[in-house]
């Protein structure tokens, strides 16, 4: 490949500037501007700005002496005198700051650092939070309803008179419970009869000491403490009848679940107290203070510590 030289006249070879001569090297081969642009494939307005010495519409010195070589290259021409003309590129050099090199870097544009609540006001981080806090309330909502439930149950059972909550629970026959009237009582409904007439109280007086009428033999008040008997709890068990007997010996709460999802038996047991339950098979069982309540399945009783935790026995009847 010929490099033809630029010869530029005597005259003014000191005053072309570099896009002068690379103008009047294209324009004497004939070439086009557009032409050698897409030759060069730069834009036409880049090759231009470098012909008319427009050089801050270039990036920098060092894009503009390679555009010119390139072009020199292109045009088949010595670029020694065009590179010789064309401005140098200075040495880049680093500011000084003074805060040092652990300075977080800023643009200028920057706007400011976004805040704590910026971040978490985020959709994605609401997500994620609000997921969390459906996973707690799925996993801690059983436990909080049975809670709620024996919470609500316990104060209808202290609320109970002993005396309801005796006559409540199921007695053999042969077990005797004894209601005693207190003297207040007694002497309230004596005095609120009516006085009988004066044929009457006599009749009354000539009759016997021992023929008294039933009214005021029931009237007499009797002092005496009150006196409840219990039934042990091998007779309650064996008066209630189910697959699963439950015999409390303190205050105690059992729930009984079977395979269709019904709840046959839930309630607070007092101390004394038997109850049984039947369904479906098999039946999920949960026993409160197991070892104070007994329990029997099919007649045949069943130790509630290996299956307690936390005095807590759960099991299935199958």
């Amino acid at each position: 490949m010929e490099t033809t030289a630029l010869a530029p006249e005597p005259d003014d070879a000191q005053v072309l500037t570099p896009g002068t001569m690379l103008r009047r090297a294209r324009e004497a081969q004939g070439l086009h501007i557009a032409a050698l642009a897409v030759s060069l494939k730069v834009p036409v307005k880049k090759l231009e700005a470098l012909e008319g010495d427009r050089y801050d519409q270039l990036p920098d010195a060092v894009f503009v002496r390679a555009l010119a070589s390139s072009v020199c290259r292109t045009l088949r021409v010595d670029p020694a005198p065009v590179l010789a003309r064309l401005p140098r590129n200075a040495g880049p050099r680093l500011a000084h700051n003074a805060s040092g090199i652990n300075a977080p870097f800023r643009a200028p544009g920057d706007g400011p650092s976004p805040s704590l609540w910026d971040q978490i006001s985020r959709p994605a981080v609401l997500a994620v939070f609000g997921l969390l806090i459906a996973a707690v309330v799925l996993v801690f909502l059983p436990d909080i309803q049975r809670f709620g439930n024996f919470s609500a149950a316990a104060p209808d059972a202290a609320a109970m008179p002993p005396a309801v909550a005796a006559s409540d629970a199921v007695m053999p026959p042969g077990v005797l419970v004894e209601s005693v009237v207190p003297a207040e009582v007694a002497s309230a409904a004596l005095n609120s009869r009516p006085v009988t007439s004066a044929p009457a109280a006599a009749t009354a007086t000539q009759a016997p000491a021992m023929s008294l009428s039933p009214s005021v033999a029931l009237s007499t008040p009797t002092v005496s403490s009150p006196t409840l008997v219990i039934t042990p709890p091998a007779v309650a068990a064996a008066a209630a009848s189910g697959i699963v007997v439950f015999t409390a010996r303190v205050q105690s709460w059992v729930e009984v679940t079977d395979a269709r999802g019904a709840v046959p038996l839930r309630k607070i047991l007092v101390p004394g107290e038997a109850v049984a339950a039947s369904g479906a098979l098999p039946l999920s069982v949960i026993v409160g203070k197991a070892d104070s309540t007994q329990v029997q399945v099919r007649g045949r009783p069943l130790d509630l510590a290996p299956l307690s935790r936390d005095n807590v026995a759960r099991f299935e009847v199958k």
